[in-house]
C-alpha cells in the first residue's frame, strides 16, 4: 500500500457528478468487474485528473462560480469504451465539455501534460485487467446495452490521498447557461 500524500503534495481531482441512478447502476457493475483489491472508488467522471495543491482556492472559487452560471449539462451513454485493458460506458456530452474547456481556458498554464487535451467522458467500470478479459466483458454487454440519457447534477472536487480520493466539495448546477 502506498503512503498517503500530506495537503502540501496531494493533487486535486475534478469530477463530473452522476445522478444517483445511474451512479448505483454504473458503481454496481465496476463493483461486479473491476479488480477489487484495486477499486476503491465509486464510479466516477474524471474532467480534470491532477491539478496543483497551490490552487486549491481558485479552484474552490471558480467551480462554484460556474455551478451558479451553468445549467446541468445534458449528457448520453451512447456504448461500451475499449480501454485495452479495460472497458468502460462512453458519454457524449457537449455541454460538460464546454464548462471543462473554460475551466481549462481559465488554468491554462497550470494543466498537466494529460489535462491539456480534452477527455473522453467515460465511467470506467473495469481496468487494468488481462485484455482478453477486457474483451469477454464487452461482449458480454454489448448485447444488453441500450443508449441512456441523463443529466449531469454537478461537479466534485476531491484531493487525492494516494491510493484513495477525499471528497472535499461537491456542487450543484443552477445556473440557466449552457445545458
Amino acid at each position: 500500500m502506498q503512503t498517503p500524500l500530506p495537503d502540501s503534495a496531494a493533487p486535486f481531482i475534478v469530477t463530473a457528478e452522476l445522478p444517483a441512478d445511474l451512479l448505483a447502476w454504473s458503481d454496481a457493475l465496476r463493483r461486479a468487474h473491476f479488480p477489487p483489491e484495486r477499486n476503491w472508488l465509486k464510479a466516477h467522471v474524471t474532467l480534470f485528473h491532477a491539478f496543483a495543491p497551490s490552487l486549491r482556492e481558485e479552484l474552490l472559487g471558480l467551480l462554484g462560480q460556474y455551478a451558479g452560471e451553468y445549467a446541468p449539462p445534458r449528457a448520453r451513454i451512447e456504448g461500451l469504451m475499449d480501454l485495452g485493458g479495460g472497458t468502460a460506458l462512453a458519454i457524449r456530452s457537449p455541454g460538460m465539455l464546454a464548462i471543462r474547456a473554460a475551466i481549462a481556458e481559465r488554468f491554462h498554464g497550470a494543466l498537466t501534460a494529460q489535462d491539456r487535451h480534452p477527455p473522453r467522458l467515460h465511467i470506467t467500470i473495469q481496468n487494468k485487467v488481462p485484455r482478453a478479459t477486457a474483451q469477454a466483458l464487452q461482449a458480454g454487454l454489448s448485447p444488453q446495452f441500450k443508449p441512456h440519457d441523463f443529466i449531469f447534477p454537478g461537479m466534485g472536487l476531491h484531493i487525492y490521498r494516494r491510493p484513495h480520493w477525499e471528497e472535499l466539495r461537491t456542487w450543484r448546477f443552477r445556473g440557466k447557461e449552457g445545458g
